[in-house]
C-alpha cells in the first residue's frame, strides 16, 4: 500500500509525516483472517495496534454463559489502541465476521509514532472522545423503541463503513444476532423489525451475495424520528 492510499483510508495518520507514514508501512505486518476467526483473545490485549484494511469484525465480551456483541467494525476503522495504553484487563475479543485483511503494529512502535507524532495523539483523543460518546448514545437509545434502536445502528454502520451503489448504500450481511446485540433489541424484535424495513422497501437483504442495502437512509432517518417522537 502507498502512503497516500494509507493515510487516505486511515484518517488517523493523515497529518503524520510521509517519514512517519513509510516508516509505518515498513514496519506493519500483514494478515488475513477468515470469517468467524478470533483475532484477538480476552487475554492477548495490549501487544498491537490493528487497522481494518478491508472486511468487518465484532467486539465481544463474555458475559456468564452469554457471548454479547458490543460493537461492529469496519474498513478504515482501527482497535487495541486503549489496551496498549491503559494496562488493565479486557474483558473482550475480536471475531472476524467475514474475510478481513488488518495492519498490525506492534505495541512498542505504536507508541513511537504518538510520542513522534502529536497531531496523531490529538486523533487518536478525539476518536476515544466519540466513542464515548457513542457509549453515551446507547445509554439514552435505550428508551427509544426498538425500531428506532435497529435502525440507528444500520444507519451508523452505513455512515461509517457503508459503500455506495446504484441501489443505496451497501454494508456486510451482519447476523440478526449480533445486530440484536448492539441494537439491544430482542432476536425476535429485530428479525421482525428488518422484514418491516424490507417491506417498506427500505432495506434489501441479498443472503447470495451477503449485502444489506439500505435504499434511502434518509427516509429511514425519518422513520427513526417519527418512532422516537
Amino acid at each position: 500500500m502507498e502512503t497516500r492510499a494509507f493515510s487516505e483510508l486511515f484518517p488517523l495518520f493523515n497529518t503524520a509525516s510521509p517519514e512517519t507514514l513509510e516508516w509505518l508501512l515498513s514496519i506493519a505486518t500483514e494478515e488475513e483472517y477468515a470469517e468467524k476467526t478470533t483475532i484477538v483473545t480476552e487475554d492477548s490485549w495490549g501487544k498491537a495496534f490493528f487497522l481494518i484494511v478491508s472486511g468487518w469484525v465484532k467486539i465481544q465480551r463474555q458475559i456468564d454463559d452469554h457471548k454479547i456483541t458490543q460493537e461492529i467494525l469496519g474498513r478504515g476503522d482501527f482497535f487495541g489502541e486503549v489496551a496498549i495504553l491503559d494496562d488493565s484487563p479486557r474483558g473482550t475479543s475480536v471475531i472476524a465476521i467475514s474475510h478481513v485483511e488488518l495492519l498490525t503494529i506492534s505495541a512498542q512502535r505504536f507508541i513511537q509514532t504518538l510520542l513522534k507524532e502529536p497531531q496523531v495523539q490529538h486523533k487518536l483523543l478525539q476518536s476515544t472522545v466519540h466513542r464515548l460518546h457513542k457509549l453515551q448514545n446507547r445509554f439514552y437509545r435505550r428508551m427509544q423503541p426498538p425500531v428506532s434502536r435497529l435502525s440507528k445502528v444500520l444507519v451508523s454502520l452505513a455512515e461509517n463503513y457503508g459503500q455506495p451503489t446504484e441501489q443505496g448504500i451497501e454494508i456486510y450481511q451482519i447476523s440478526e444476532k449480533d445486530l440484536a446485540d448492539v441494537a439491544e433489541t430482542t432476536l425476535a424484535e429485530t428479525i421482525n423489525i428488518l422484514e418491516n424495513i424490507q417491506t417498506k422497501g427500505l432495506l434489501i437483504i441479498d443472503a447470495e451475495q451477503q449485502t444489506i442495502c439500505l435504499t434511502n437512509p434518509k427516509q429511514l432517518i425519518h422513520l427513526i424520528r417519527t418512532q422516537s417522537e
